[in-house]
C-alpha cells in the first residue's frame, strides 16, 4: 500500500473537516461520501455529531497553526467542554508513553440520529517525544464482548512495539469502561426488562465500527484510512468493520479473532468446537496436577451435599457444582490458566482445628472463585455473549442446548460420585447464571429476551469479503479454546488478500504473551518481509 494511505500525521485537537464542512452540504451528500454503509446507515451515524457541531461551532476558539489542520477548522476550547461531539484532555505520561483522552458524542442508535446519546472514550498513545511526530494510526479493538481496553502503565508488550511506528488509539467499546458504562445498577434505571433488551440491542459490533468511523471522520485528516488491531471478539469487530466500512481501513491485523460468518445464529456450531477442545483442555489440566483431581471431585460432593445444592458466596450468590464449573472459562484457556486453577484449590478448605468439626470451605477461596469473574463488573460479557454470533436468528441459550445434547458429559455431580474427574466448561453463558450470580439476577428477564430475539440485523458481508481489498493478516491460535481453528480457517478462505500464521506456540492470549513478536509476524506478513510459501 502506498504510504498516502497511512492515517494521520498526529491527531488534531478540533472538529474535522468531515464535520465542520457538512454544514454545507445535504445529509444525503454526506453519507453517499462514505462508502460501505447500507441503508444510509453511515449518513444516519454520523448526522447526531454534524447537528452537534453546528450549534456549538461558533463558541470555539480559533486552531493554533498546524500543517495539518484546514483553515475551517476549530479547537478544543480552554476550559475543555464539548465541541462537536467531542472534547481532548491534555497529554500525561507513564514511563516511556505519552497519553492524551478524547471524548465523543454518537447516536446510542446509529439509525436514530435524533434520539439518545452515548459517550465513547478514546486514549490516544505515543512514545514520549513523538506527540507530534508525524505517525500512522493503529485503532485497538479489545476482546470482550464488553470489555474496556486496559490502561497502559507503562511501555511494554504489544504497545510498545506498535508504538515504535504508530500513533495507538485504545477505543473503549460502547458500554465499557468510560464508553457510557452499562452495569447492573445503571441498566436498573430503566422501567421494564423489556426496556433494558432494547436499549441493550445496541452493543453489538456494527454499533462499534460506526463508533470506530466517527472517531475516524474526526481524528483523522483529511479522512483516510487508519489500521486496526483485534484481538478476539475485537478481531469479529475488525471483520465486521472490513464488511461494512472497508474503506475506513489500511490494514488489518487479528489475533485469535476470525469469527464465524454465515448467516442465522452460528453459536451452536461455535459451541460444539468448543465443548470438543475443552474436553482436551480439561485432560490437559488433570494430567498436570493429578492430585487436583480428588480435590476438586470432593468439593463439588460437599457443594451439592450442602442445602439448596451449594454454598453463599461473600458477596451474595451462590456457588453450585455447576457454577464451579466456571472457573474453566479462563483457567484451561489462557496463558499460566491451568497454574492459576491449580493454586486456587490449594486454599480450598479451611483447617478442621477441633476434632469431629464440620469441614467447610475457606472464605479465601470462595472470595478467590468470585474474583475470578467480572460479570459484577461487566455484565454486557454475559448477556450479549451469544447475541455476536446471530445475523437474523435466535441463540436460544446455544451453549446450554449444545450441553444437553451431550447428556452426563459435563455433569459435575454425577462425575464426582461416580469417583470422575469433574470437567470444568469453557467460554459459555448460561440462563441459570442468572440465577446464581448475584450481580446478575435482576437482568435475567432481559437475558432471555435476547437470548430469543431473531431479528438480529446483519453482522457482516460476504460479498464484500469475497472482494476484499485492504490486507489482512491473521494469527490463528491451534490450541484455541475461544475461536475454533475449524471456525477461523473457513473463514480467513472467504476473505480475499488474507494472510493467515497458524501456531501452537500459544493458546488464545498471544497478544498479551509476546505482543512484540506476534505483531511484528503480522506485520512482516503485511509488508513482504515473511513471503507467502
Amino acid at each position: 500500500m502506498a504510504a498516502a494511505r497511512f492515517c494521520m500525521s498526529r491527531l488534531r485537537t478540533g472538529v474535522g473537516p468531515a464535520f465542520s464542512r457538512w454544514g454545507d452540504r445535504s445529509l444525503k451528500a454526506a453519507g453517499s461520501s462514505h462508502r460501505g454503509w447500507t441503508g444510509g446507515a453511515f449518513s444516519a451515524a454520523i448526522a447526531i455529531a454534524a447537528a452537534h457541531s453546528d450549534s456549538t461551532m461558533a463558541a470555539a476558539a480559533p486552531a493554533p497553526a498546524d500543517p495539518f489542520v484546514t483553515s475551517d477548522h476549530k479547537s478544543i476550547p480552554k476550559d475543555n467542554s464539548y465541541v462537536g461531539g467531542w472534547k481532548t484532555g491534555e497529554w500525561f505520561q507513564v514511563p516511556e508513553l505519552s497519553l492524551r483522552d478524547h471524548y465523543f458524542v454518537v447516536p446510542l442508535d446509529h439509525g436514530n440520529p435524533d434520539g439518545s446519546p452515548i459517550t465513547i472514550f478514546v486514549r490516544e498513545v505515543v512514545g514520549v517525544g513523538k506527540e507530534d511526530k508525524v505517525l500512522p494510526c493503529l485503532l485497538f479493538l479489545q476482546g470482550g464482548p464488553g470489555f474496556e481496553c486496559a490502561r497502559p502503565t507503562e511501555a511494554g508488550g504489544w504497545v510498545k512495539k506498535a508504538c515504535e511506528e504508530h500513533r495507538v488509539v485504545l477505543l473503549d467499546q460502547r458500554g465499557t469502561g468510560l464508553s457510557t458504562p452499562l452495569t447492573a445498577t445503571s441498566l436498573a434505571q430503566f422501567e421494564s426488562p423489556k426496556q433494558q433488551a432494547a436499549y441493550l440491542r445496541n452493543f453489538r459490533a456494527d454499533s462499534i465500527v460506526k463508533d470506530a468511523e466517527i472517531v475516524r471522520s474526526y481524528l483523522v485528516s483529511d479522512g483516510k484510512p487508519w489500521s486496526v488491531l483485534g484481538q478476539s471478539y475485537g478481531g469479529f469487530c475488525a471483520v465486521t468493520y472490513l464488511s461494512l466500512a472497508p474503506h475506513g481501513l489500511h490494514h488489518v491485523l487479528l489475533t485469535g479473532g476470525l469469527p464465524p460468518i454465515d448467516d442465522g445464529c452460528t453459536a451452536e456450531a461455535v459451541y460444539r468446537a468448543c465443548y470438543k477442545r475443552v474436553a482436551l483442555q480439561n485432560a490437559k489440566f488433570y494430567k498436570r496436577f493429578p492430585n487436583d483431581a480428588e480435590i476438586v471431585r470432593l468439593v463439588v460432593l460437599h457443594l451439592a451435599q450442602s442445602e439448596g445444592g451449594g454454598v453463599p458466596l461473600p458477596s451474595g450468590g451462590f456457588l453450585t457444582p455447576r457454577g464451579l464449573q466456571l472457573l474453566g472459562l479462563s483457567g484451561l484457556g489462557s496463558s499460566g490458566g491451568l497454574e492459576r486453577l491449580h493454586y486456587l484449590f490449594e486454599r480450598a478448605w479451611d483447617p478442621v482445628l477441633v476434632p469431629g468439626a464440620k469441614r467447610t470451605l475457606s472464605y479465601n477461596f470462595l472470595r478467590s472463585v468470585e474474583n475470578w469473574f467480572d460479570f459484577d463488573t461487566n455484565p454486557l460479557y454475559a448477556l450479549m455473549h451469544e447475541s455476536i454470533y446471530c445475523q437474523g436468528a435466535a441463540s436460544n441459550w446455544a451453549a446450554h442446548c449444545v450441553r444437553e445434547e451431550l447428556g452426563e458429559q459435563f455433569d459435575a455431580v454425577k462425575a464426582a460420585a461416580n469417583n470422575l474427574q469433574v470437567p470444568f466448561t469453557g467460554e459459555m453463558i448460561f440462563p441459570w447464571m442468572f440465577d446464581d450470580m448475584v450481580a446478575l439476577r435482576p437482568l435475567k428477564e432481559a437475558a432471555n429476551i435476547l437470548a430469543e430475539a431473531t431479528d438480529w440485523p446483519p453482522l457482516y458481508n460476504k460479498k464484500q469479503l469475497n472482494e476484499n481489498k485492504v490486507p489482512v493478516a491473521a494469527a490463528v491460535y491451534y490450541e484455541d479454546l475461544y475461536v475454533n481453528i475449524a471456525l477461523s480457517e473457513e473463514t480467513a478462505s472467504q476473505i480475499k488478500d488474507i494472510r493467515v500464521w497458524v501456531t501452537n506456540e500459544y493458546l488464545h492470549s498471544g497478544i498479551r504473551e509476546d505482543g512484540a513478536r506476534v505483531l511484528d509476524q503480522l506485520f512482516g506478513m503485511l509488508k513482504g518481509k515473511h513471503p507467502l510459501r
